[in-house]
C-alpha cells in the first residue's frame, strides 16, 4: 500500500520528484522504526496507534535533533499516508486526528542586501560576455533566479521553447503555468548563451532544457546550488547562499520599490497571498534596522 501511495502522489497529484522523495524517506523512517519497536519483519499499518506516532516523534526529536519545521513536515508525510489508506478502506477512523503540529518559530525570509546584489549582478553581466560556456551559463542561472524570482525546480524545467515574446513560461507547483516578463538585457544574454552553446556543439530544440552541462545534459539540483553559492560567496554574501535566497531577494526588492502585493504573488506563483505577505515582515525588518542605525534620538 505504501508503493500505491507513492504512485498516487507522483502520478495523480503530480508532486515534484523532490517532494515524492521526501515523502518516501519520511515514511520509510517511520516504518523502519515501528517494525524495530514491535519486533516485526514487515510493516503492518493496521497495528499503528496514535501513541506509536507520538513515540516516534519523540524519538526523532531526541536522536536526530530535528527542528519543529522539519518534524512537522515528517508528521505531515505520515498523516498524508494515513488519509490515503483511510480513503482506500485499509484503516478505519482518523487515528492521528489528535496529534498536532509542533509550534515553530516564525522565520523571516533571508535576502541579499542591495549592495551585495548589485555586485552579483555586475559580475554576471561581465560573465555573459566571456567566451566561456560555464561563465555564460552561470550568468543565466543567477540572472533568471533573481530576475524572475523562480524556484530551483522551475529553473531546471525551463525549455528553450518556453522563452518567447520577452517572457518565459514557468511550470510551477501543481503543474500551473505562469508567464514572467524578461528584461531586454536578459533576453540578449539568453540569445548569446544559446548561440555560444551551438558553437560548442550543443544542439537546442524547442523541448530541450535551457540550463545544461557542457555535454548538453540537464544539470542536477546540487550543481545549480553549488554554482549559486559560489557566485554569492564571491560577492561577499554572508549567511545562507542558495537559489531560494535569490527568490526571496527578488520579492523583497520588488516590495521595496512599491510593487503591488498581488502582482508579486502572481510573479512568484504563490497560491496564497499569505505566502507573499511574509515579505512585508522582511521589509519592516529592513526599515527597523535603518531606523535603529540612523534615528537622531536613538
Amino acid at each position: 500500500m505504501i508503493e500505491r501511495f507513492i504512485e498516487y502522489i507522483s502520478s495523480e497529484r503530480r508532486y515534484s520528484e523532490l517532494t515524492v522523495r521526501n515523502y518516501r524517506r519520511d515514511i520509510e523512517n517511520f516504518t523502519s522504526w515501528f517494525c524495530q519497536q514491535r519486533g516485526l519483519e514487515a510493516f503492518d499499518v493496521t497495528a499503528v496507534t496514535a501513541q506509536d506516532v507520538s513515540d516516534w516523534m519523540i524519538f526523532r526529536l531526541d536522536t536526530a535533533k530535528l527542528g519543529a519545521s522539519t518534524m512537522n513536515r515528517e508528521l505531515s508525510s505520515i498523516k498524508s499516508l494515513f488519509r490515503f489508506l483511510r480513503k482506500k478502506g485499509v484503516v478505519q477512523g482518523d487515528i492521528l486526528k489528535r496529534i498536532g503540529s509542533l509550534k515553530a518559530p516564525k522565520v523571516l525570509p533571508v535576502f541579499v542586501p542591495q549592495s551585495r546584489m548589485e555586485e552579483i549582478l555586475e559580475h554576471t553581466k561581465e560573465q555573459s560576455y566571456e567566451r566561456d560556456f560555464h561563465s555564460q551559463r552561470d550568468s543565466i542561472i543567477v540572472s533568471l533566479l533573481y530576475g524572475c524570482g523562480i524556484r530551483l525546480a522551475e529553473l531546471l524545467s525551463i525549455k528553450v521553447g518556453d522563452i518567447s515574446g520577452g517572457a518565459v513560461k514557468i511550470l510551477g507547483k501543481g503543474d500551473k503555468h505562469r508567464l514572467v516578463p524578461l528584461l531586454p538585457e536578459l533576453m540578449e544574454r539568453i540569445e548569446r548563451y544559446k548561440s555560444y552553446c551551438q558553437e560548442c556543439g550543443i544542439e537546442f530544440r524547442s523541448d530541450s532544457p535551457l540550463i545544461v552541462g557542457s555535454k548538453g545534459k540537464p544539470l542536477s539540483r546540487s550543481t545549480v546550488q553549488r554554482i549559486v553559492a559560489q557566485q554569492m560567496q564571491q560577492a561577499g554574501v554572508q549567511g545562507r547562499k542558495s537559489p531560494h535566497v535569490l527568490r526571496h531577494t527578488f520579492a523583497t526588492d520588488l516590495l521595496r520599490e512599491g510593487v503591488d502585493m498581488r502582482q508579486i504573488q502572481e510573479l512568484m506563483g504563490h497560491s496564497s497571498l499569505r505566502s507573499t505577505q511574509h515579505y512585508t515582515h522582511t521589509s519592516i525588518a529592513q526599515l527597523q534596522e535603518v531606523y535603529d542605525k540612523a534615528h537622531p534620538h536613538k
